[in-house]
């Protein structure tokens, strides 16, 4: 390990806390809200607002509270540096085809944001051509590539610029031919990416209307879908969908393969379900033909075959299985299953080669088999170990498919397969400033409060003796389908290197176990996630891994939720709370911004019999003054139009007033930042660094040089 330290010495905590803190005042108010009846106060209300000249002063003087202690871990700079050291490796991203032209990102280590370069001839190991640097558009490095869409022919590139973290996106457009860009400036764009018509003259997108209140606040509605000409003006741009009955619907085009049909998902919220629609293109009226219009079930377009559509949906199969929709005959009954729902679960599906490319997930790691056009199965194309497979990318016409893979222990490494000569080539691979091999991935299984089985990753050094002393960074999520699979972290590295556990367990609400796992843990069943996650830290002190005070727990945006509930739940069963831009006002999170697209997930407190459940857990609302809580580093972003800050803000002002012990409550409130996507290298060194030092004042743990 290069010399690094093999082991933490344990120091006596109460050396560290020797004096209790002095918060920054926060005024309490008196404001009570009546929710079908049951009075729920709210004190900390005037925190709603991130530029009030009160607010201001509180952020500030938080900030000063917590860069003053972390300033005092001696091992904070050393910390920061051997980050930049892990970072400061090649990241590619994986080439996707347009024209003659593969399109890909690559990071040479430590610039703050990916650039985009392109390439024609695929046995060229030259880094390519430069198509877009967004380095260039800010000095900090915080205005990022959120999206980018070359013309069909791969001349042009339509591409969307996010700043300060913000989910709105500023369309432009670059001649990649000169290197300049056109004229063209699109707003008020968020969730959706352009989608070009044959001729590359113009593309569809989707936009809000223009705020006409804090654009950092006020809810998100009435999404409209539009055609834009290059050389016109926003303004001029010719409308092509609205749903005024239905504000809260959203629209996401996307052009099929052969160009004919542009593809229209209709979403509404985080709501699984969701409709679509199509054009055909060489209709000049361009009207708007439903096609899965039920709203029972999802439907992800895969590609089509003339008027044969294909789409992986979970209707009558929660762990997924693929479909044939012919335009003639679109009425369910007339529905042909192509790949059937199995015990894997079906992730992910391309064309390549008018074969199907299956992305399934095995106990939440990954595997890729090939079917033909009928759904008969042909093999599994070898991985290189388990893990996970991400950026599936290929064409119905072509014979090659590139992919990423990574795991814990292995870096994302780019793969292209060969259809024809059925081999797997190594395209772009990272090389890291550190060797991997004493270290090791576990998968273990334990029970949950009600008996379900849940599987949790665990990555530590070789040979670990489970004598219990080992601290442990236990990160979660559980919700909105989402599944956490193996990926690759330099921080991670770090925590390994200081003898560290890590472990991810795969709680419900997630999707590692197809839909039917996604259900256990959203609404009234949100209580499986919390004792999921309470399960996997009693499972690791059983065993022997750890104790009660050497867990950390840590979680983002719903993962914060998570870490609010269960710290406020079991206070005493962990060592340090590590809550990251979290859902923590469950009573108000739908009032801002996108926060009402979360209702199918969570529930909404307008329900008399949603509103029970959610006050149950509400971390904000469950902290009980004179309770003893962990530590805890509260991050959060004070452009964060996502989740907003109000939520990290309100839960610091109360955990500081209730916190009865000495404890540090702080919160650490990034500016020139938001959710998380897009943040600059840079600034996530310095955040991880933060979370460390902490971890290692907190834990009376030193790294001896």
């Amino acid at each position: 390990m290069r010399g690094r330290c093999a082991f933490l010495i344990l120091l006596l905590p109460v050396l560290l806390h020797a004096q209790p803190l002095q918060y920054p005042p926060a005024r309490r108010d008196t404001v009570v809200d009546i929710y079908h009846g049951v009075p729920v106060a709210d004190p900390y209300r005037w925190l709603e607002d991130p530029d009030s000249p009160e607010t201001r002063a509180w952020i500030a003087a938080q900030n000063q509270l917590t860069f003053s202690w972390l300033a005092q871990v001696p091992e904070r700079a050393r910390i920061q540096e051997r980050l930049r050291q892990l970072w400061n490796y090649p990241r590619y991203g994986v080439p996707r085809r347009y024209g003659n032209r593969y399109f890909y990102l690559f990071n040479d280590g430590l610039q703050n944001q990916s650039a985009l370069y392109w390439l024609e001839n695929m046995q060229d190991s030259s880094r390519g051509q430069l198509a877009l640097d967004p380095n260039t558009f800010s000095a900090d490095g915080t205005v990022s590539l959120s999206s980018w869409v070359p013309s069909p022919d791969g001349q042009l590139l339509a591409y969307g610029l996010s700043s300060g973290g913000s989910d709105w996106q500023l369309i432009r457009v670059r001649d990649l031919k000169t290197g300049r860009d056109l004229p063209d400036e699109l707003r008020w764009i968020k969730f959706n990416a352009p989608a070009w018509t044959p001729d590359g003259q113009g593309f569809f997108y989707a936009r809000y209307p223009e705020p006409t209140g804090a654009a950092l606040r006020e809810p998100n509605r009435h999404m409209k879908l539009y055609y834009h000409r290059l050389g016109t003006p926003q303004e001029a741009d010719r409308l092509i969908y609205e749903r005024p009955d239905d504000p809260e619907l959203g629209f996401s085009p996307e052009l099929s393969e052969d160009g004919r049909y542009l593809i229209i998902t209709v979403w509404k919220g985080t709501d699984r379900r969701n409709r679509v629609y199509y054009i055909d293109l060489q209709d000049s009226a361009w009207r708007v033909v439903p096609l899965l219009d039920a709203f029972d079930a999802s439907y992800q377009f895969v590609g089509n075959t003339g008027s044969t559509f294909y789409f992986l949906t979970d209707r009558d199969a929660p762990r997924g299985r693929l479909i044939a929709v012919h335009l003639a005959r679109p009425e369910p009954e007339h529905w042909e299953t192509i790949i059937p729902e199995g015990e894997a679960v079906l992730q992910d599906v391309v064309l390549m080669n008018y074969h199907f490319v299956a992305h399934e997930l095995v106990h939440a790691t990954s595997r890729l088999v090939l079917y033909n056009i009928e759904g008969r199965r042909e093999r599994e194309i070898p991985l290189p170990t388990l893990g996970s497979v991400t950026g599936l990318s290929a064409r119905a016409d072509g014979t090659e498919l590139f992919f990423a893979f990574t795991s814990f222990l292995y870096p994302p490494t780019i793969y292209r397969y060969d259809y024809q000569t059925r081999q797997l080539e190594l395209f772009r691979a990272p090389r890291l400033p550190i060797d991997l091999s004493g270290y090791e991935t576990r998968q273990v299984f334990y029970t949950s409060k009600d008996g379900t089985r849940v599987p949790m990753f665990l990555v530590h050094r070789r040979g670990l003796e489970r004598n219990g002393s080992h601290p442990v960074y236990l990160y979660g999520y559980g919700g909105f389908n989402i599944s956490l699979t193996p990926s690759f972290s330099p921080a991670t590295l770090l925590w390994l290197e200081l003898g560290g556990i890590y472990a991810m367990p795969n709680l419900r609400g997630g999707g590692e176990y197809g839909e039917a796992w996604h259900r256990a843990g959203m609404r009234e069943q949100k209580q499986n996630v919390f004792d999921d996650f309470i399960a996997a830290a009693e499972y690791l002190i059983r065993e022997g891994y750890t104790r009660p005070g050497q867990i950390a727990i840590a979680g983002a945006s719903n993962g914060g939720l998570l870490v609010g509930a269960v710290m406020t739940q079991r206070p005493e069963l962990f060592g340090a709370a590590l809550p990251a831009v979290g859902v923590l006002d469950m009573l108000r999170y739908h009032r801002f911004t996108i926060g009402w697209a979360w209702i199918p997930e969570y529930g909404s407190s307008d329900d008399p019999e949603q509103f029970r459940y959610l006050l149950r857990y509400s971390p904000y609302h469950n902290v009980r003054p004179g309770t003893c809580y962990p530590p805890t580093l509260i991050t959060t972003a004070d452009h964060d139009d996502r989740v907003v800050p109000a939520h990290s803000f309100k839960f610091a002002a109360a955990l500081q007033a209730a916190q009865g012990c000495d404890n540090p409550v702080l919160i650490r409130i990034e500016t020139r930042a938001g959710h998380g996507a897009g943040k600059p290298t840079g600034k996530q060194i310095e955040e991880w660094s933060d979370r460390f030092a902490f971890l290692l004042r907190v834990f009376g743990l030193k790294w001896p040089s």
